[in-house]
């Protein structure tokens, strides 16, 4: 198996995100209005999807629990459900937009386990196609996402809404 390095999203990583005066990120974002800046897809019963403005590729997104928990076991079987099923929603409008080639799917918790959002559990979906990594991210610390999130993000609002 061959590892995949990403460093350009060291310095997404080591900023500094725990800070009193703010309240939670995900928490923020659910409370709002606002889903076109925040970058909200689609809104369910106990969660809802976003893009990631930090995004491995195109059209990566996250979906996230209204309630606020470090991990699965902090969620009622329903919840969970309703997080697997937008998981999966987000998927085949992933599938429809953007016709990747497969997907990463997964859950970090805990800061060791890669997460950026440690009080908050939610799911990567990371569509992936044959050739997306290239000398981009290596020799020029850049990444390329080859359209704007609020395009992609315009897209999966119809795709979801169908």
């Amino acid at each position: 198996m061959e590892p995949l390095h990403a460093p350009w999203r060291i310095d997404y990583i080591l900023a500094p995100k725990d800070s009193t005066d703010q309240p939670p990120l995900f928490k923020t974002i659910a409370d709002s209005s606002e889903d076109e800046k925040n970058l909200v897809i689609v809104r369910d019963r106990t969660c809802f999807a976003l893009l990631n403005r930090y995004p491995y590729t195109g059209g990566h997104l996250m979906v996230v629990p209204y309630k606020q928990t470090p991990d699965l076991n902090g969620l009622t079987d329903d919840e969970l459900g309703d997080v697997i099923k937008l998981t999966r929603r987000c998927q085949n409008a992933l599938t429809t937009v953007m016709q990747p080639h497969g997907f990463n799917i997964g859950i970090n918790t805990g800061r060791v386990a890669g997460a950026g959002i440690v009080e908050h559990v939610h799911i990567h979906v990371v569509p992936r196609w044959n050739g997306d990594t290239n000398f981009m991210p290596v020799i020029a610390n850049t990444t390329v996402v080859p359209e704007a999130l609020t395009e992609v993000a315009a897209k999966l609002r119809a795709a979801m809404a169908k």
